[in-house]
């Protein structure tokens, strides 16, 4: 394994992932503030997600043509220019020209985000050896953990730098932070990391199998489910309804994606090593279900809604991010090394899109039906996602693709 290449790829994806966070927060809380509606609040976020499902798509085959370098320090450069346009806005704006502003903005932090992900998930399969399956499914949750854990504290210090510094402060502050990271990588990555030998043509874009197929179908669902609530409904009710401050919010939200990132980098150890397969994936989103129903049917009964919102999501967290894991290791399983970034932009992009109408359908479910109506999505969301990934295959499908696959040992 390439430990140097691993190592300053991780610390690129960790820089980025910290002002991931703390830009959602920042946007979310301080337009709240200002008054702005849930259904206003979701379609702040709509280009951030809309414009991942492009990137993921192009992102993967500029990728394989050349290199994964030159699509993380893209990203990295893409994200400070989204932090300092959006620190240009005046709180004197009228509302149609702010929302304009800030949706571009986002626009540009989500072709970041999916480039810089797409490009970091790539890295594990172009590092592990042909044939180490437990290593793959190792290093895998060791990144993933690790980006969550740091997203939700990027909530907790984008919460922070808004009490302290303000809104424009505070994005000035992660501008500048984010600016050396994109330097660091730079000098650092090799030009030639993740390049495929054959050059991928236009028709490789979709020109997947059909187990690829049924899991980004999957991934669709599940990260619908997730944002349904996540988004806007979770935020605002926090803010809105049980009058939580700023901090507290922030520091809710920060806990829980901490925690899922935990719980992420330990799924090989919670799932006792073994390499998960395509009814682990089911099984796990079936029982995501049962709790995302769970919680509004403890609402309804009268129980506390503080009690009932924190432990219902930390249960829904860790069944959360043990699915998660186990389809962010199936996707590398499933795909040969020389089109990992072809295959990987293109699950990304059906995580994209989950989180895409799962953005939208939580300021308008919220508006409509209060957090109880977006909790219900997210049980029909995730009960589709379990449906679905019965179609997957039963066993590891690498044991012998992997053993013949090539793959550069100088990338990512």
């Amino acid at each position: 394994m390439n430990l140097r290449n691993y190592l300053f790829v991780t610390g690129a994806y960790w820089g980025f992932t910290l002002s991931d966070g703390a830009l959602r927060m920042l946007v979310l809380l301080h337009f709240f503030n200002l008054g702005y509606s849930p259904v206003t609040l979701a379609f702040l976020f709509l280009l951030y997600e809309a414009f991942g499902i492009v990137t993921n798509l192009l992102g993967g085959w500029i990728a394989s043509r050349m290199g994964l370098r030159v699509t993380l320090v893209s990203g990295l450069a893409l994200q400070v220019a989204a932090l300092g346009l959006l620190a240009l806005l005046r709180p004197e704006w009228n509302e149609t020209f702010s929302v304009t502003g800030v949706m571009i903005s986002q626009a540009l932090s989500g072709i970041a985000k999916d480039l810089t992900k797409m490009s970091s998930k790539s890295a594990i399969k172009v590092l592990i050896p042909a044939g180490a399956k437990g290593a793959l499914f190792k290093w895998v949750a060791v990144l993933t953990g690790s980006k969550n854990a740091l997203k939700g504290a990027g909530f907790f210090v984008g919460s922070s730098l808004l009490a302290a510094a303000g809104f424009a402060g505070a994005l000035w502050i992660m501008a500048g932070a984010l600016a050396l990271v994109w330097l660091g990588s730079w000098l650092s990555l090799p030009r030639e990391m993740g390049k495929a030998k054959a050059k991928a043509g236009w028709r490789d874009l979709f020109a997947k199998t059909r187990e690829i197929n049924v899991l980004c179908l999957a991934r669709f669902f599940l990260f619908g489910a997730r944002d349904i609530w996540f988004v806007v409904g979770v935020p605002v009710f926090l803010r809105g309804v049980l009058g939580w401050s700023f901090a507290q919010v922030g520091a809710f939200m920060a806990c829980w994606v901490i925690g899922y990132g935990i719980i992420q980098g330990f799924a090989p150890a919670i799932l006792r090593g073994r390499a998960p397969t395509g009814g682990t994936a089911s099984a796990i989103a079936f029982a995501l279900a049962a709790v995302a129903a769970a919680i509004p049917l403890g609402l309804a009964a009268g129980l506390p809604a503080g009690s009932v919102i924190v432990v219902g999501l930390a249960v829904f967290g860790v069944i959360f991010a043990l699915n998660s894991a186990v389809h962010s290791y199936l996707i590398l399983d499933y795909t040969d090394g020389d089109k990992v970034a072809l295959n990987v932009g293109f699950y990304y992009m059906a995580n994209a899109g989950g989180r895409l109408v799962g953005c939208l359908l939580s300021g308008v479910l919220y508006q409509l039906a209060g957090l109880a109506g977006c909790l219900w999505g997210a049980f029909a969301f995730a009960a589709v996602a379990a449906v679905v990934a019965l179609k997957l295959p039963r066993e590891a499908l690498q044991a012998e693709k992997l053993a013949h696959a090539t793959i550069k040992t100088d990338g990512e």
